[in-house]
């Protein structure tokens, strides 16, 4: 197999609100941390131990300002995207990483009324209507621009 694959999908919390940058062109990028828990029972001492993996999600554009207006902290939401890491040197000249999680698509799972600010019903083309395994509504918005209708009859 020739091809290569960069897919992340991620279930988690908002630790903080979204924070957003605008740009002279009129782009605009939100970032927020998410926090993924993984919970197993250690073999030798029969504990439970618990660790959180924080993740630095970056959205684009129109899930951007849609993340900035109903995301909240410690809402639960799924992320899908992909990995990047960026470099730099500081002001010492140390080299510097960053591992950033690019949001290509997202799902608000936490129910409106436990949001903050809750979710609208739709928003047009960048978000449609899903429903959680609970049978409560979650807000999905699609960050990539929608494909053509093909012929196919499924």
């Amino acid at each position: 197999m020739s091809g290569t694959l960069n897919k992340v999908m991620l279930i988690g919390h908002t630790g903080d609100e979204v924070k957003m940058h605008y740009f002279e062109g009129g782009g605009c990028i939100g970032r927020f941390p998410l926090a993924t828990n993984e919970t197993y029972t250690n073999r030798t001492t029969g504990e439970r131990v618990s660790n959180t993996e924080w993740h630095n999600i970056v959205v684009r554009n129109k899930g951007a300002e849609i993340c900035e207006k109903y995301l909240k902290k410690g809402d639960k939401v799924y992320i899908e995207g992909r990995i990047k890491t960026r470099s730099w040197q500081d002001d010492q000249g140390n080299d510097r990483y960053s591992t950033e999680i690019q949001c290509t698509d997202f799902t608000f799972l936490t129910p409106k009324q436990e949001s903050g600010a809750g979710a609208p019903a739709s928003s047009g083309t960048a978000s449609s209507q899903s429903a959680t395994p609970a049978g409560r509504p979650a807000q999905q918005a699609h960050v990539q621009e929608p494909m053509e209708d093909d012929d196919l009859p499924f």
